[in-house]
């Protein structure tokens, strides 16, 4: 088999709902119908959560986490689920985020395929899933179900709310319509509001995916998802999530091994396609591709200026006491100027607000991978506390 042969994999989602938990995996489930900001009412509504270390006598010491586009609510290992998660090296005990002091809490993001309800999920009104009949998604309906699962804890107020890219946006508008529900924030290569060049990039990768016969309009069958758009999606999606500087240093013209396929002209000649192929296989098959779409807008049609047209003017609201906006030099994503402005914005009388600019080479996926980057600008805004 050549390296570029597609692998036909089983998918790892299917049409779901909440089931009792299992390791650490903890559900909220609220019965009443839950509005959605932008239109439409979901009458049930589950929501998937991890949680690491103890909450104190006077539930003060509680941070919640919001997570990326893709990853569930499973930021790191625990006894109770020994696989490493997504943010194994900065939550934990001794880690920049100690569990010895904190009770985090790390919610999957309404409108994802992990145990939150989503396009995927079954519609009990119906008794099928929802697919394309789910409402229109926002980063605001993601804050308020995370707000449901504080509620759920009875922890009236966080000592932070923390988020990295999507999760970023997730946190920064919890703390715009919840604002006087966390004494901090940490916004970690966000965005106050969708920039042009990142909704060009993620429109294509909608109709990368929608342009796969197997799409079907949304109405795929779970054991035949369009494998092949989601595959091609996620290749773009690699390769805004690292810097040129990184694929230039490490792979540069580097040739990948192997023979082409007979008749197969244009086939993996260079080790950086090999790559992306590699990544785009994980991928397939272990995320609901209208899911995928759904969130992808989400990320689009946010802009915390909606509220009163101006981004000043919501972010400088009274609330947070603390703010730590950081950034990536090389993220042409969520390029550093985003974090500067927000930074700027949530200037305030009384409010301590630190902007941090990291010279990580891996662009947007840095706070995932740079973390001799990374950990100090943590483990500093938690130890002041």
């Amino acid at each position: 088999m050549s390296q570029v042969d597609t692998v036909i994999k089983v998918p790892a989602f299917g049409p779901s709902e909440a089931r009792s938990a299992t390791g650490a995996r903890r559900f909220v489930r609220l019965d009443a119908p839950f509005q959605m900001h932008r239109g439409g009412v979901l009458p049930r509504l589950d929501i998937a959560y991890e949680t690491w270390g103890e909450l104190d006598q006077h539930a003060g010491n509680a941070v919640l986490l919001f997570t990326g586009l893709s990853p569930s609510a499973h930021a790191a290992s625990s006894p109770e689920d020994q696989a490493s998660g997504w943010w194994e090296e900065m939550v934990g005990p001794g880690r920049p985020i100690d569990t010895r002091r904190w009770f985090v809490i790390c919610v999957n993001s309404l409108g994802s395929c992990f145990g939150t309800t989503g396009p995927a999920s079954i519609d009990p009104r119906t008794g099928e899933p929802y697919r394309l009949n789910f409402p229109v998604l926002t980063i605001e309906d993601i804050a308020a179900a995370g707000r449901e699962v504080v509620h759920h804890l009875g922890i009236r107020k966080l000592h932070s709310v923390i988020g990295p890219s999507l999760g970023g946006m997730s946190a920064l508008a919890f703390c715009t319509l919840f604002p006087e529900m966390s004494h901090g924030l940490v916004a970690i290569s966000s965005t106050s509001r969708a920039n042009a060049f990142a909704i060009s990039l993620r429109s294509l990768q909608r109709e990368i995916i929608r342009s796969d016969p197997a799409w079907r309009n949304g109405s795929y069958a779970a054991d035949r998802p369009p494998l092949m758009g989601m595959r091609l999606a996620r290749k773009l999606g690699m390769i805004t999530y690292r810097s040129a500087e990184e694929w230039d240093q490490r792979f540069g013209r580097e040739r990948a091994g192997g023979e082409h396929d007979a008749g197969d002209q244009f086939g993996v000649d260079f080790e950086v396609e090999s790559y992306l192929e590699h990544h785009a296989q994980k991928f397939i098959g272990q995320f609901d591709p209208n899911c995928y779409l759904y969130l992808s807008r989400a990320m689009d049609l946010f802009d915390v200026a909606e509220h009163s047209g101006c981004v000043a003017t919501e972010l400088s609201k009274p609330g947070v006491d603390r703010a730590l906006v950081v950034g990536v030099e090389t993220d042409f994503l969520f390029p550093l100027h985003e974090q500067e402005q927000m930074a700027e914005c949530l200037e305030r009388p009384g409010r301590e607000v630190e902007f941090v600019a990291l010279p990580s080479l891996q662009g947007h996926d840095s706070f995932l991978v740079d973390m001799d980057g990374f950990r100090p600008v943590i483990a500093r805004y938690f130890d002041r506390s």
